[in-house]
């Protein structure tokens, strides 16, 4: 009953405004795809691309509109003019993509995907080229890890800044007086919710909708903590959104070298194989006591 007091008073009414401007526009901009065009066709997924683009800034928004003139705070309070320690850039990055390799040899090893040496994707891929392409398929896949490692985070990092401003720069703070896990958790519940609109049609679990609303929810507590980590030692976006825009660019690597998987239980970061490699890291995280993240 305690708990259950602390967390009706985390919920003020700012941040009841602040979850209210993060849900609704975004939720409005989800669902905008089932009203244009044909499902698969190219409007759609052009469709697809850019209001759920708009969508993840919504809580970014949410949190610049609920400090500045809800709470009358200056905007330099969400700290987006601050970096924090610099060496956690490089794990905000590496760890991502090591999480997926992982969750590609397990998929693997779980006997959820069969392993594809002839690059039959890849091949693919070429034959819808002009004859002419100068390009082998194992070049054409070392070319698109090497951008999904260097050039995508960074580009992607851009669009995750409007989900990590709003998640961990605004909201995880404002819940933090219920304690860290508990803040990172409540957090993380929230952030799957608020993608149900999409999982339902089809977003990273498109054999099961209903379902998969759930499943998400499992990822991004996870995923959450990892993200937190990050936020909490730096006091900064910045390195969670890299974080975040990492893990979008490089999530359906290892689905180029397997076949035959069903990715709600293996080949991305988040199927089921997934939430293993980020409950490694999260033990770790808890085990070394990097978290709880000291105060100060």
């Amino acid at each position: 009953m305690q708990k259950l007091s602390e967390l009706k008073k985390a919920f003020t009414r700012p941040v009841v405004i602040f979850l209210t401007i993060a849900f609704l526009p975004a939720w409005v901009l989800f669902l905008i795809p089932l009203f244009v065009g044909e499902s698969g066709s190219i409007t759609h997924q052009i469709v697809v691309t850019i209001s759920w683009a708009l969508a993840m800034w919504m809580p970014g928004i949410a949190a610049l509109l609920t400090t500045r003139f809800v709470e009358k705070s200056e905007l330099a309070t969400l700290r987006l003019g601050k970096m924090g320690r610099k060496g956690l850039y490089f794990w905000a990055w590496l760890l991502p993509i090591l999480m997926v390799l992982l969750t590609g040899v397990l998929t693997w090893a779980f006997g959820l995907g069969t392993f594809d040496p002839e690059l039959s994707l890849i091949k693919e891929s070429l034959a819808q080229m002009p004859e002419n392409t100068p390009l082998s398929p194992s070049t054409l896949l070392a070319i698109q890890i090497l951008a999904s490692i260097t050039l995508a985070p960074l580009i992607n990092t851009l669009f995750a800044l409007g989900e990590e401003l709003g998640w961990r720069g605004y909201l995880l703070p404002r819940l933090l007086p219920l304690g860290q896990k508990e803040a990172i958790l409540v957090s993380g519940i929230i952030w799957g919710i608020w993608h149900a609109p999409a999982v339902a049609q089809g977003l990273n679990y498109p054999q099961h909708p209903v379902l998969g609303i759930f499943l998400m929810i499992g990822f991004t507590v996870l995923l959450g903590i990892f993200l937190a980590w990050l936020y909490l030692e730096t006091r900064s976006p910045w390195a969670p959104a890299l974080g975040h825009g990492t893990i979008n660019a490089v999530a359906g690597l290892p689905m180029i070298v397997l076949l035959s998987v069903d990715i709600t239980w293996g080949g991305t970061i988040a199927s089921l194989t997934g939430w293993v490699s980020l409950a490694l890291v999260a033990g770790y995280l808890f085990w070394r006591g990097h978290l709880p993240v000291a105060e100060g």
